[in-house]
């Protein structure tokens, strides 16, 4: 009798521990796994059922919170002002999973279940509250955000304003945009069309352009040929390079021409400084090919060319905000090298990146880590988390920005008069890139920062399949920009 009674004691000890295994195994190891799983309706419940913590813009503007609601969800995800503020926020949905915008990036920090939230969850237990979510307090400027976005209005493009000496992210706007409360429907049928809408809408409005789509930056890529130049020590400002009003790429019969004669120079050459202020296609080319692929390449890769560019967030916090890696060639040939030198054939960039070069020489030659959150509150309005400016890479030197800033200057006061603003000097770099199959479409761009010499902004816009110039398509948005920045 005892023999059976110690197997079944035994059996019921093995039972025990399996059950237990099972358990911490469910509960432990395979907890996110499932609690992410599209198919677990409690965890779609137990997400818009809590307090999500709302994002702010700098000056306190509400982009988007949680309000209590009388349905299954408890709490109604809401966005104000939501086309304005999209590429910054994201959404948040029942349909779709939170993949974009700070609602992707600090996701776990806003639904309060992030391991910095410990404390928190644990007074909220004890008291029997509610837990609530942290709140996300950003470094969006909503005057720039609003002057962005009217100045771009319908047209397929994208601006980005970054403070000048921590690489702050001011405004970033993508046009055209969408409603992310179309998305926060708790009628899951409604969200789930209104997202199939968005997706296979020719427009493509889900796509963030600041960040996530590449364009040819036309002669904007000048000041990166440029500061490889000056960083030789071979070149100055007023060396001359050749120019010409034509070029005929390496090993092809291709004429390369300018859009204006006051970009071919005389007898076939140009100042360096006149090169950058006329946007001489011919004397850039020429340039490119002389320094050689590895030294453009390698002040192209130090601004940030070839990297995917974190802007917020990290895996433990949630899916992070990132931008996609610029391009520059590599292994190319020379007629090749040619084109990428003015921003076009395989050059490809996004406005973020642009953005990123203007701010580089606008702070003597340092590139600072783009961001876009400045501090993260718990429910009690205690800091849990506060953003300090990082430094990517000392890019070039002081005396090549400096050199860089005045050739910068001449693009307005001697090329583009209408866009200077009194009292204000401005360094800028236009870029007109062609597009399309025969090129008889434009990409317009424009890079620069104000004032030259006490630079506090810098900005990149870029207005997609245009049929204007850059500095006409792009050139008045940074002007309005800068005008609200600095004259507000």
């Amino acid at each position: 009798m005892n023999k059976y009674l110690r197997q079944l004691f035994t059996a019921v000890v093995c039972l025990f521990v399996v059950l237990g295994l099972s358990s911490s195994i469910i509960m432990a190891v395979r907890a996110n796994s499932l609690n992410n799983d599209s198919r677990n309706a409690r965890s779609l419940y137990h997400q818009l059922g809590a307090y999500r913590g709302a994002i702010l813009a700098s000056d306190g503007t509400v982009m988007a919170q949680s309000e209590p609601v009388n349905d299954a969800f408890k709490y109604q995800r809401t966005y104000s002002n939501g086309p304005l503020y999209a590429p910054v926020t994201g959404f948040f949905s029942i349909s779709q999973t939170a993949d974009r915008g700070l609602e992707a990036s600090r996701s776990m920090l806003l639904n309060g279940e992030a391991d910095s939230l410990i404390w928190q969850r644990a007074k909220a237990m004890l008291t029997g509250s509610a837990n609530q979510g942290a709140s996300i307090e950003t470094s969006i400027d909503p005057k720039l955000q609003q002057v962005a976005y009217d100045q771009l209005s319908s047209r397929d493009g994208a601006a980005v304003v970054l403070e000048a000496k921590t690489g702050r992210i001011l405004a970033m706007v993508s046009t055209p945009s969408y409603d992310p409360n179309q998305l926060a429907s708790h009628d899951a049928t409604a969200a789930a069309k209104a997202y199939n809408d968005l997706a296979a809408g020719e427009s493509s409005p889900l796509i963030n352009r600041a960040t996530s789509q590449l364009y040819p930056p036309g002669s904007t890529f000048k000041t990166i040929v440029a500061s490889a130049a000056l960083e030789t020590g071979d070149y100055q400002l007023d060396t001359q390079i050749p120019a010409g009003a034509a070029y005929t790429l390496p090993g092809t019969t291709t004429q390369l021409p300018n859009a204006a004669p006051q970009a071919n120079g005389a007898d076939g050459k140009i100042t360096l400084q006149n090169a950058v202020a006329y946007s001489s296609n011919t004397a850039f080319a020429q340039l490119g090919v002389a320094l050689g692929e590895d030294k453009v390449s390698e002040t192209a890769t130090k601004l940030g060319f070839g990297s995917t560019i974190t802007i917020d967030g990290t895996n433990s916090t949630g899916t992070p905000m990132t931008a996609t890696a610029s391009t520059f060639p590599s292994g190319t040939t020379p007629d090749r090298l040619a084109l990428a030198s003015i921003g076009q054939g395989d050059t490809k960039a996004t406005p973020l990146q642009m953005a990123m070069v203007a701010q580089a020489i606008a702070n003597d030659g340092k590139l600072m880590r783009p961001t876009i959150v400045d501090r993260v509150r718990a429910s009690d309005l205690s800091v849990i988390n506060q953003t300090t400016p990082q430094t990517m890479a000392k890019v070039f030197s002081k005396d090549t920005a400096d050199k860089l800033t005045t050739a910068m200057e001449s693009v307005i006061t001697e090329a583009n008069p209408s866009l200077a603003i009194d009292g204000i000097t401005i360094a800028a770099k236009t870029g007109t890139a062609q597009i399309g199959v025969d090129n008889t479409s434009i990409d317009g761009w424009i890079i620069g920062f104000a004032p030259a010499d006490d630079p506090q902004i810098a900005v990149a816009v870029m207005v997609h399949n245009t049929d204007l110039l850059g500095s006409l398509a792009a050139g008045p948005i940074m002007r309005a920009i800068i005008q609200e920045a600095l004259q507000q």
